[in-house]
């Protein structure tokens, strides 16, 4: 089984060596053609909705940690005594499907989740800064291209009436 590595994403090499040492850092400016991901999954809610919404939250960041995760070991090694005084297969099936696998490891998924989800938000946001950086560079390039197209025709223009 692998283990999750919490890491940071790397600039590609030829971004990052495009002159910009405070790149990470730099606040960009909005292109009208890219969206974060954050702006698309942050819509409004209203009334019931943002309720639940909240509450799900709530309960979900609650559940999903380890000290939740701790507190159901404890519950479930409170109830083992009796299951092992049982000396049944069906209590004991039932006690490690119901109690230790919906149970404990619940949160622990959870806090995996978590920190994929971190690493991907991350990640998201790296990318999203790239491609604004690059989505400006097109625009200034086409524009420079505009400009140097212009003054070739006006060059071609000078050089007819000669």
């Amino acid at each position: 089984m692998s283990t999750i590595k919490k890491t940071n994403h790397v600039i590609h090499p030829k971004v990052a060596n495009l002159g910009l040492e405070s790149y990470s850092t730099r606040k960009f400016k909005k292109h009208p053609n890219v969206i974060h991901p954050k702006e698309i999954l942050n819509k409004e809610r209203k009334g019931i909705t943002k309720f639940n919404y909240w509450l799900a939250l709530k309960i979900t960041n609650g559940v999903g940690t380890m000290w939740c995760a701790y507190a159901f070991i404890l519950l479930d090694l409170l109830m083992l005594p009796p299951v092992i005084q049982a000396n049944n297969i069906i209590i004991w099936v039932t006690y490690i499907a119901q109690t230790v696998l919906q149970l404990v490891l619940l949160p622990i998924i959870m806090v995996g989740q978590n920190v994929i989800q971190d690493q991907n938000e991350a990640k998201a946001d790296s990318d999203h800064k790239t491609l604004t950086y690059l989505s400006i560079l097109q625009d200034e390039q086409m524009q420079e291209l505009k400009n140097q197209t212009k003054i070739l025709l006006e060059l071609q223009e000078l050089l007819s009436k000669k």
